[in-house]
């Protein structure tokens, strides 16, 4: 239930203006994938139509297109549940994550300008900011900024799309773990950058590997405690 699964201020009401089934979709997207509603949580309508401010209908509609992306599961008589990803699923989205990334990286060492070195810098420096805050969701947000940006300088617009489709499923992979990574994750941020300013493109690939597997590697460390 949501009554006592969501802290106050997580969810604002939409506004009608636009097209509310998309919003709504959104909305839901947005809570599941920053881990407000928890994976294995039990979905009301009722309840998330009363948060949203909206009907049921839209919830139903967001709720059956969810189940088909994978984020929700319908179960017969019992409801909408917020799905538990496996390891299994989690290894080879984070494995395919890998791939996708370090030859992000490595393009971008290829073909990164100074302003773009800069703007990976600035998201550094707001990222271990929000570590020493102890402010994870912006950790999170601003670790998937910094990435988004990786892929901009690759300039590769078929890796950016392929990149975009696994890009929130990564979030919610990796919002469990940002406390655990940490400072040290932004420590291999400064890395990468390091190796991109210097246009070393093997390098650049080298340490963007080992960036996301760390982060896979303790995925799977913390599913098994």
């Amino acid at each position: 239930m949501l009554t006592n699964g969501l802290p106050k201020g997580t969810v604002p009401r939409l506004e009608r203006p636009g097209p509310l089934r998309e919003r709504v979709y959104e909305a839901l997207l947005e809570l599941i994938t920053t881990r407000a509603l928890r994976p294995g949580q039990h979905l009301v309508e009722s309840e998330l139509a009363g948060h949203l401010g909206v009907s049921r209908q839209p919830v139903r509609e967001a709720l059956q297109r969810l189940n088909t992306e994978g984020w929700v599961d319908l179960r017969p008589a019992q409801g909408a549940f917020v799905h538990e990803p496996t390891e299994a699923e989690a290894d080879q989205l984070l494995t395919v994550r890998t791939l996708l990334e370090a030859e992000a990286a490595r393009l971008a060492a290829a073909n990164a300008t100074k302003a773009g070195i800069t703007a990976l810098e600035k998201l550094c420096e707001k990222g271990e900011a929000a570590v020493e805050a102890d402010d994870v969701d912006l950790a999170v947000a601003t670790n998937a900024a910094f990435h988004a940006k990786v892929m901009e300088l690759a300039g590769n617009s078929v890796l950016a799309e392929l990149a975009s489709q696994v890009d929130r499923r990564v979030r919610w992979y990796y919002t469990p773990v940002a406390r655990l990574r940490g400072r040290q994750s932004w420590i291999e941020h400064r890395e990468l950058i390091a190796a991109v300013s210097a246009r070393d493109e093997a390098a650049a690939t080298a340490v963007m590997r080992a960036h996301t597997e760390h982060t896979r590697t303790t995925y799977h460390e913390q599913a098994q405690e």
